[in-house]
């Protein structure tokens, strides 16, 4: 990543949120006080036996689930890819004097931020200039990265590390000075995103995720911190990222408004949005989310029972006209792969038939092809790339075996709708290891073995 000139000017409002505002003024910020500084096993929850406090109700988990490999897998994960302010500042001290523009307000504080490093091989902003190792093309992090971390985190009970990735997050919104979206790409703790118009959009799932991991947090804690910011980024998803006829476009660019523009079925978080309606009645959210799950079951209903990567406002899939998908944009593939896992918390925690439904179509057709047989998925069955539209042709996977992350989106097809085939998916699922360094494949993994292995718990105040 290339050093850039400071601003002369600089104008950080990262302190006032994190303060209660008065006629007399703002208060000078303080550190939210996390509970724990590591990850500990959840209670046990409806379908896993042993003791603890249980919330109630949740559907079926596998009776395989398994919190030992979860624990395992997190521990590996957050190794990898989890960096905090204070590590990578020691490494890279020259680039490091630029963070402050960002971050000086948090750092001052005593609230330092972390990020989750995303890899590139071809792009020349995320290469950090210090580095003299394999991180060199590393310096860049990805909203998405933040979203599932916090989620990530929180369900593990590592508070600490929830809020040093919520820091990241709210240090580039307020910098950026508005809408209250985390800016897409960003590297390392600088400022040097937001001079690139398209590096400063947003992305709407991580909007939803972030949000959705501040208002659990609220619930958890009883902290109106957390509470007051996902109001916040709530505000401006709907200002931002909700269209007129109540579907959730992919980001806040024109792009992705225009007649004919693609929509991302996996962007459908339920469990966001019936957060939402719990602290906003301001704002149809309610109405939002059937939108959503009318337009999911008509995107299903034009295909095999898979959900394409893109497809338009009709349902149809489309190509989303940015580089990313113009021959693949109607598989089931890099987008599509968080489909499951979404509908399937919204099937745990609240048991929504409309849930049960999209499940079902996703586990009739992977059953169908392995014939009911999980173990055909890592020989046969799962190495293939699925068209979710009729007549289109199937792929197969660069390499031989299947990607961890489509094993676990597999697996979680199963949940509420086939318990022979989420139990054995599942253990299959836990003997999986995480080694090297491949971004997206080991978050997911991580993110679908929470929720297979039982660490969605539900905070004990969460009236859902």
């Amino acid at each position: 990543m290339k050093k850039k000139l400071v601003f002369s000017a600089l104008t950080i409002g990262a302190a006032m949120l994190f303060s209660a505002c008065d006629e007399e003024g703002p208060v000078t910020p303080e550190p939210v006080p996390p509970p724990a500084s590591s990850a500990t096993l959840p209670v046990s929850s409806s379908s896993v036996s042993g003791p603890g406090v249980v919330q109630m109700p949740y559907g079926l988990l596998p009776t395989t689930a398994n919190v030992t490999a979860t624990g395992e897998w997190y521990t590996a994960w957050k190794t990898t890819y989890y960096r905090t302010y204070q590590q990578e500042a020691a490494l890279y001290p020259v680039l490091a004097m630029d963070w402050t523009s960002v971050f000086g307000t948090y750092v001052a504080a005593g609230m330092y931020p972390a990020r989750i490093i995303w890899d590139t091989q071809s792009d020349s902003f995320c290469v950090i200039d210090e580095s003299n190792d394999n991180y060199k093309k590393r310096g860049c992090t990805v909203s998405e990265a933040i979203g599932y971390g916090m989620l990530i985190t929180f369900f593990a009970n590592d508070m600490d590390a929830f809020n040093s990735l919520w820091y990241y997050s709210k240090g580039f919104r307020e910098y950026q000075g508005g809408p209250n979206l985390t800016p897409w790409k960003m590297g390392t703790y600088s400022f040097e995103s937001l001079v690139m118009p398209s590096n400063a959009s947003s992305a709407t799932d991580a909007d939803l995720d972030i949000a959705t991991a501040l208002i659990l947090a609220y619930y958890k804690t009883g902290n109106t911190l957390y509470l007051n910011d996902a109001l916040l980024i709530a505000g401006a998803i709907w200002d931002n990222e909700i269209s007129p006829s109540l579907l959730i476009y992919s980001g806040n660019m024109a792009t992705w408004k225009k007649d004919g523009s693609a929509y991302n079925p996996s962007y459908f978080s339920p469990i966001a949005l019936k957060l939402f309606a719990l602290i906003d009645n301001t704002h149809d959210w309610t109405g939002v989310l059937n939108t959503m799950y009318t337009y999911m079951a008509g995107v299903q209903a034009k295909g095999p029972g898979l959900l394409p990567d893109w497809s338009d406002a009709n349902g149809n899939a489309v190509d989303p006209k940015n580089g990313s998908a113009t021959n693949t944009y109607y598989r089931f593939f890099h987008e599509a792969v968080r489909v499951p896992w979404r509908i399937a918390w919204d099937y745990y925690w609240t048991q929504d038939p409309r849930a049960v439904q999209l499940l079902m179509g996703m586990n009739t057709f992977i059953s169908g092809k392995t014939n009911g047989n999980p173990s055909k998925l890592t020989s046969e069955a799962g190495t293939h790339i699925y068209s979710a539209v009729a007549g289109k042709a199937d792929s197969t996977l660069k390499k031989e075996n299947l990607q961890p992350h489509f094993h676990g989106a597999w697996c979680l097809t199963g949940m509420g709708v086939n318990q022979a085939w989420i139990d054995g998916c599942t253990t299959e699922f836990n003997a999986r290891t995480i080694s090297g360094f491949s971004y997206f494949p080991h978050i997911l993994m991580t993110m679908f073995s929470e929720l297979l292995n039982g660490f969605f718990i539900k905070p004990a105040l969460l009236p859902l």
